[in-house]
C-alpha cells in the first residue's frame, strides 16, 4: 500500500462538495442548489464566495497539496457549474 497523494475527486464529488459548502454558508438545503444556479440566484454575495473558496481549498488540500483558487479567477465564477468546472480543470491540470 502506497502513501502517495490521494487521487483528485471526480467532477460529481466536486459538485457535491460545492453544493454542501454553499448550503452551509447560505444556510439553505443542499438539494435546492442546482448546477445551473447562479450565485446571484442563490443570494451569495462576495463574502459568501470567499467563504466558499476557502472551504473548497481546505477540503481539497489533501488531494492536491497547496490547491489554491486565485482571487482574480473569482470574477469568472458566476454559477455552481462554472465553479465546479473551474475546480475540476484546475485539479486535473495539477
Amino acid at each position: 500500500m502506497s502513501a502517495d497523494a490521494v487521487s483528485p475527486p471526480s467532477r460529481d464529488e466536486i459538485l457535491a462538495l460545492v453544493r454542501t459548502q454553499l448550503a452551509e454558508i447560505l444556510e439553505i438545503d443542499a438539494s435546492s442548489i442546482g448546477e445551473d444556479a447562479t450565485f446571484d440566484d442563490l443570494g451569495a454575495d462576495s463574502l459568501a464566495l470567499i467563504e466558499l473558496v476557502e472551504a473548497i481549498e481546505e477540503s481539497l488540500s489533501e488531494a492536491v497539496a497547496g490547491f489554491h483558487i486565485d482571487d482574480e479567477d473569482l470574477e469568472g465564477l458566476a454559477s455552481v457549474r462554472s465553479a465546479v468546472d473551474y475546480v475540476a480543470a484546475k485539479l486535473h491540470a495539477a
